[in-house]
């Protein structure tokens, strides 16, 4: 048995005139059955944290300034058109983060948005 990058190699002969190559989805690990008869086990990846910040992170980050943030701002950070910022703002940070989002225009005349302490009803 050896290891190689994450990769074990197993002899098995016991399915060794078995051409092709399969696999279990069953399991956490997958299961290749080479022409030569040996088993690869490659382990999946669990709980890896992403190298970089996803959308999500980098627009609630921005929303969390107490001088809010403008839907051009957002569009510029994500690369998304006006109607999905607001469409992701009213949908998931609203909706399913349950987040409060208070909308107000500055002294400029720019509507801001940032994330507020939800009230709780009492």
């Amino acid at each position: 048995m050896s290891i190689l990058n994450n990769t074990i190699v197993k002899a098995d002969n016991a399915d060794a005139a078995d051409p092709a190559s399969t696999f279990d989805n069953s399991t956490s690990t997958r299961k290749l059955r080479a022409k030569s008869g040996a088993t690869i086990l490659v382990k999946k990846a669990k709980d890896e944290v992403p190298a970089v910040p996803t959308k999500t992170d980098i627009i609630l980050k921005k929303l969390k300034s107490t001088k809010g943030v403008t839907i051009q701002s957002l569009m510029d950070a994500t690369g998304w058109q006006a109607h999905s910022v607001r469409g992701f703002l009213s949908g998931t940070v609203k909706k399913k983060l349950g987040h409060g989002l208070l909308s107000e225009n500055g002294k400029d005349g720019q509507r801001r948005y940032r994330i507020v302490e939800a009230k709780t009803a009492g």
